[in-house]
Protein backbone atom coordinates (compact mmCIF):
# COMPACT_ATOMS: atom_id res chain seq x y z
CA UNK A 1 0.00 0.00 0.00
CA UNK A 2 0.94 3.40 -0.41
CA UNK A 3 1.29 6.20 1.73
CA UNK A 4 -2.11 7.84 0.86
CA UNK A 5 -4.25 4.66 0.84
CA UNK A 6 -5.94 4.01 3.98
CA UNK A 7 -6.32 0.29 5.22
CA UNK A 8 -10.42 -0.66 4.16
CA UNK A 9 -12.55 -0.71 7.54
CA UNK A 10 -15.50 -2.73 7.41
CA UNK A 11 -18.09 -1.57 10.41
CA UNK A 12 -21.38 -3.28 11.90
CA UNK A 13 -24.03 -0.95 12.22
CA UNK A 14 -27.21 -3.27 12.97
CA UNK A 15 -27.26 -7.01 14.68
CA UNK A 16 -24.76 -8.43 16.27
CA UNK A 17 -22.83 -11.09 13.78
CA UNK A 18 -20.62 -14.12 15.30
CA UNK A 19 -17.09 -14.25 14.60
CA UNK A 20 -17.46 -17.17 12.44
CA UNK A 21 -20.44 -14.78 10.52
CA UNK A 22 -17.61 -12.49 10.70
CA UNK A 23 -14.81 -14.41 9.68
CA UNK A 24 -16.81 -15.81 6.30
CA UNK A 25 -17.99 -12.17 5.46
CA UNK A 26 -13.73 -10.92 5.44
CA UNK A 27 -13.43 -14.16 3.18
CA UNK A 28 -15.96 -13.42 0.61
CA UNK A 29 -15.26 -9.66 0.46
CA UNK A 30 -11.31 -10.43 0.82
CA UNK A 31 -11.89 -12.86 -2.43
CA UNK A 32 -14.48 -10.62 -4.31
CA UNK A 33 -11.36 -7.50 -3.82
CA UNK A 34 -9.09 -9.85 -5.12
CA UNK A 35 -10.43 -10.97 -8.35
CA UNK A 36 -11.49 -7.80 -8.94
CA UNK A 37 -8.40 -6.06 -8.70
CA UNK A 38 -6.61 -8.87 -10.82
CA UNK A 39 -9.37 -8.71 -14.00
CA UNK A 40 -8.63 -4.82 -13.40
CA UNK A 41 -5.22 -4.65 -15.08
CA UNK A 42 -5.32 -3.03 -18.79
CA UNK A 43 -3.86 -4.53 -21.27
CA UNK A 44 -2.01 -2.82 -23.82
CA UNK A 45 -2.58 -2.81 -26.83
CA UNK A 46 -0.67 -5.16 -29.56
CA UNK A 47 0.66 -2.42 -32.19
CA UNK A 48 2.36 -3.67 -34.86
CA UNK A 49 5.92 -1.95 -36.79
CA UNK A 50 3.70 -1.19 -39.24
CA UNK A 51 1.69 0.73 -37.47
CA UNK A 52 4.20 2.29 -35.38
CA UNK A 53 6.12 3.75 -38.11
CA UNK A 54 3.14 5.06 -39.99
CA UNK A 55 3.00 9.19 -40.61
CA UNK A 56 0.05 11.43 -40.69
CA UNK A 57 -1.55 11.59 -44.08
CA UNK A 58 -0.82 15.00 -46.28
CA UNK A 59 -3.29 17.66 -46.11
CA UNK A 60 -7.13 16.87 -47.46
CA UNK A 61 -7.21 17.34 -50.96
CA UNK A 62 -8.74 21.21 -51.86
CA UNK A 63 -12.16 20.12 -53.81
CA UNK A 64 -11.88 24.27 -54.34
CA UNK A 65 -9.41 24.12 -56.76
CA UNK A 66 -10.10 22.82 -59.93
CA UNK A 67 -7.73 19.53 -61.62
CA UNK A 68 -4.26 20.71 -62.94
CA UNK A 69 -3.58 24.04 -60.77
CA UNK A 70 -1.36 23.76 -58.47
CA UNK A 71 -2.40 25.08 -54.77
CA UNK A 72 0.21 25.99 -53.09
Amino acid sequence: MTEHEETPRIEIVRGAPTDEELAALLAVVSDAYARESAEAVAETPHVSVWERTQRGLRAPLRRDIPWGRFSG
